[in-house]
C-alpha cells in the first residue's frame, strides 16, 4: 500500500527533506541540516513542522457538544468556545483508542484533532466529518515561535497558549490554536490547502527553520508527552500513563467511565517512569528495565537528547519507583546503566 502523500509533499522534497513512512503517510523525516540540529532549534528560537498528517473530524451543528461530552473523557464544562482542550477517546473497557485534541471553534463548531491512523474511529465515534484532505496543519514551535510568526501577520503573536482563534488571512479562514507537542511554546495553523504553500515559505522567510519528525519525536520525549502506539495504546490506559487529569470524573459520563472507576479503585498496575542513561547510548522502545536484579518493566520510548546529550526513555513499571533509582536497562544482548528520573526531561526555555 503507498503511503499517502500531504499536500505540502513537492514542497518538502523541494526544502530537501528525507521522506518516511509515518502512520499510512509519506512525511519529512529531516531536512539538511539534520534531526538535532533542527531539536536545538526549537528549544532555543523556531522551527515549523507540517504535521498534515493529524486528522481534524469537524463537528459543527448543535448537539456536538453533548456528544463530545458523552464520548471523550475531559469535561467541557471546564473551557469554553475559543479554548482547546487535551482529551482521551476510550474503548469500553478503559483502554486508549487515541488522545486528541479538540479545538472549540464556536459555540456549536469544534475540529477534534486525532492521530493520523485513529481518524476513522474518531468519526465513527463523533457524528462528525473528516476535512482533513482539505487543510494543512502547520506547527510553528520554539520560545520564539510568537514573535517569528507575528512578522508575517501579527494577530499570530497574539494567539494564546490553548486558545483558539479564526480570522481571514490572504482572503480565505484559517484557524490557530496555541497548542502543540514540543514542549516548547508555539502555534499549530490549520489552513486551507490553497495557501499553505505560501504560508509555508512566509513563515520560512521570517526566520522559521523547517524541521522534520525526528526533531518532534526527540523534542516530545525530552518533555515526557506521551505518544499514541507508545506509552498509550489499546492495552494501556490513561491512568498508567499518570494522566487521570484528562479523566472528566464530574461529569455524568463518558465512553470507558466505569472501567477507569475500577481499575482507579483497585489500583494503578503499571506507572509511567523517566529512566535516564548514565551515558550517550540511546535507549530504545521495548528494552527490558531490571531494578535489583529484576525485571520491573519495559520501555516504550526511547532516544538520544540533544540537550542533555544522553540516553533517555519513558518506561511502563510494575511498581512505583522513586527518582533517582539504579536501573539497568537490556538493549541487544547490552546492559546499559540508567537511573530512574522525575519528569519531564527537560522543562520549556521560555
Amino acid at each position: 500500500m503507498t503511503d499517502r502523500r500531504p499536500f505540502l509533499y513537492d514542497t518538502h522534497v523541494e526544502l530537501g527533506a528525507k521522506i518516511v513512512p509515518f502512520g499510512g503517510w509519506a512525511m519529512p523525516l529531516q531536512y539538511q541540516t539534520g534531526t538535532v540540529n533542527e531539536h536545538l532549534t526549537c528549544r532555543r528560537d523556531a522551527v515549523v513542522f507540517d504535521v498534515s498528517h493529524l486528522g481534524t473530524v469537524r463537528c459543527d451543528g448543535s448537539g456536538m457538544y453533548d456528544a463530545i461530552q458523552a464520548t471523550l473523557t475531559n469535561d467541557l464544562a471546564k473551557i469554553e468556545p475559543g479554548r482547546a482542550q487535551y482529551t482521551h477517546l476510550l474503548t469500553p473497557d478503559g483502554f486508549v483508542v487515541d488522545d486528541i485534541i479538540v479545538w472549540w471553534v464556536g459555540p456549536d463548531e469544534f475540529d477534534v484533532m486525532p492521530n493520523a491512523s485513529n481518524t476513522a474511529g474518531v468519526t465513527e465515534a463523533l457524528p462528525g466529518r473528516d476535512v482533513t484532505a482539505e487543510r494543512c496543519v502547520l506547527a510553528v514551535q520554539g520560545p520564539r515561535a510568537r514573535a517569528r510568526a507575528g512578522a508575517v501577520d501579527e494577530r499570530f503573536a497574539s494567539v494564546g497558549r490553548f486558545r483558539v482563534e479564526r480570522f481571514d488571512y490572504r482572503g480565505v479562514e484559517i484557524r490557530v490554536a496555541g497548542t502543540g507537542y514540543t514542549g516548547e511554546a508555539g502555534l499549530e495553523l490549520s489552513v486551507p490547502n490553497e495557501i499553505a504553500r505560501d504560508l509555508l515559505l512566509d513563515l520560512i522567510g521570517a526566520g522559521v527553520t523547517p524541521a522534520g519528525l525526528g526533531a518532534r519525536d526527540t523534542l516530545r520525549l525530552e518533555a515526557a508527552l506521551p505518544l499514541y502506539g507508545h506509552e498509550l495504546t489499546r492495552t494501556s490506559t490513561t491512568l498508567e500513563a499518570g494522566l487521570g487529569w484528562v479523566l472528566g470524573w464530574d461529569k455524568p459520563a463518558f465512553r470507558g467511565r466505569e472501567a477507569v472507576a475500577a481499575e482507579r479503585a483497585r489500583g494503578v498496575a503499571r506507572h509511567l517512569t523517566g529512566v535516564i542513561a548514565d551515558g550517550r547510548q540511546p535507549l530504545r522502545e521495548g528494552g527490558e528495565v531490571r531494578l535489583d536484579g529484576e525485571v520491573a518493566g519495559v520501555l516504550t520510548s526511547g532516544n538520544y537528547s540533544p540537550v542533555l546529550e544522553r540516553g533517555i526513555g519513558l518506561a511502563m513499571l510494575n511498581q512505583v519507583v522513586e527518582p533517582g533509582h539504579s536501573v539497568t536497562v537490556e538493549l541487544r544482548g547490552r546492559s546499559v546503566a540508567a537511573a530512574t528520573v522525575a519528569l519531564p526531561f527537560v522543562r520549556k526555555a521560555s
